[in-house]
C-alpha cells in the first residue's frame, strides 16, 4: 500500500490522548519532554497535529483562546514543533497556515525563537516586543524593604482573576483557575490589605518555572520572585519583558543567567492588550 504524501496528510485536533506522542516529538527536536505543560496546554487550548503514518506526530501546535467563551479577542500560539525527519519540507507552514485559517479574525500572539521567526513574519506575524529567558539558583541578596508576601487562599482567586484581567486585556480565567493544580507555589503581594500582584512557580523538567507574574510594579515583582525562591531548591526560570530593565538586572545580580531573548510576535492586532508596566512574565511562553 502506497504511504500518502505529507501534503496528503490531514490536520486533526489533539486531545489528552496524544500527551505521550507530543512528549515524543518534543524529545525528538531535542526539547524535554515536558509532559506536566503539555498536559496543561492540551486541557487548557486547543492543540493540532499531523499523524505519522510510521506512527507518532509529524507536526503539532497549541492555540490557547482568551476572552469570552466561544467569542475569544486574543489567542496564543506555542510548542510548534515538526519531526526532524520531516523538517524543511514546508509542514510546518502548512500547520501554520491551517491555524490561521481555523482561527478567523481572531487576533494572535507568540514567541517566536530566531529559527521560527522568518517563518512567522512570512505569514504575516509583526515582532512587538522582546522577552529575555533567565535561569538559575537564586542566591538572595541583602534584606531590603519588601512588599509582603504570602500563599494565595482559595479566598483569593477572584481578586487575582480582576487583577488578571486588568494587567492582561483580556479574561483568562480558563488558565488562571488550573493554576492551583498545575503550580507547586501560588503566592500573592499585598499591601494595606490589597493584592497588589501575584505569581506561580510550577515544575518543569530541571527547574521551577515563575510564571504567570503580574505586579503592581517592581518591588512587588522582586518579592514575589525571592519568595518563590525561598520554597524550593531547584534553578528558577522565567522570561521576563525586556522592557522591564531593572528586574532583569536584579535577578541576574541574584544568580540567574540570560539563556536566550526570542521575539514576541502579533497578527492582527499592534501590540499586546492590557498593561505591560505590571505584566512582567507570562504563564509559559507557549500560551500567555
Amino acid at each position: 500500500m502506497p504511504i500518502p504524501s505529507l501534503a496528503a496528510l490531514p490536520i486533526r485536533r489533539l486531545t489528552l490522548r496524544d500527551l505521550t506522542a507530543c512528549a515524543d516529538l518534543s524529545e525528538d527536536r531535542g526539547w524535554p519532554r515536558e509532559e506536566h505543560k503539555w498536559s496543561f496546554l492540551l486541557a487548557a487550548g486547543k492543540g493540532y497535529g499531523i499523524d505519522d503514518p510510521d506512527g507518532g506526530l509529524v507536526t503539532v501546535c497549541v492555540v490557547t483562546e482568551y476572552g469570552p467563551y466561544g467569542r475569544p479577542d486574543l489567542a496564543a500560539i506555542g510548542m510548534v514543533l515538526v519531526a526532524e525527519r520531516h523538517a524543511r519540507q514546508g509542514i510546518g507552514r502548512r500547520l501554520m497556515r491551517h491555524v490561521l485559517s481555523d482561527m478567523g479574525t481572531t487576533p494572535l500572539t507568540l514567541h517566536a525563537t530566531p529559527n521560527g521567526r522568518p517563518l512567522y513574519e512570512e505569514l504575516g506575524f509583526k515582532v512587538t516586543g522582546r522577552a529575555e529567558m533567565v535561569r538559575g539558583h537564586f542566591v538572595p541578596g541583602r534584606p531590603e524593604r519588601t512588599v509582603a508576601t504570602r500563599a494565595a487562599t482559595a479566598e483569593d482567586l477572584s481578586a487575582i482573576l480582576r487583577l488578571d484581567e486588568e494587567v492582561l486585556g483580556t479574561d483568562r480565567t480558563h488558565l488562571i483557575t488550573r493554576l492551583p493544580a498545575f503550580a507547586d507555589q501560588l503566592r500573592v503581594a499585598e499591601e494595606n490589605g490589597r493584592i497588589v500582584g501575584y505569581a506561580a512557580a510550577w515544575p518543569n523538567t530541571s527547574s521551577d518555572v515563575v510564571g504567570p507574574l503580574v505586579a503592581r510594579d517592581t518591588r512587588a515583582a522582586q518579592a514575589l520572585i525571592a519568595s518563590l525562591a525561598d520554597g524550593t531548591d531547584r534553578p528558577l526560570r522565567t522570561d521576563i519583558d525586556v522592557r522591564h530593565e531593572e528586574l532583569l538586572a536584579w535577578v541576574k545580580a541574584r544568580g540567574l543567567a540570560s539563556v536566550a531573548v526570542n521575539a514576541v510576535m502579533t497578527y492582527g492586532l499592534p501590540e499586546l492588550p492590557g498593561d505591560w508596566t505590571r505584566r512582567f512574565a507570562p504563564l509559559t511562553v507557549a500560551a500567555l
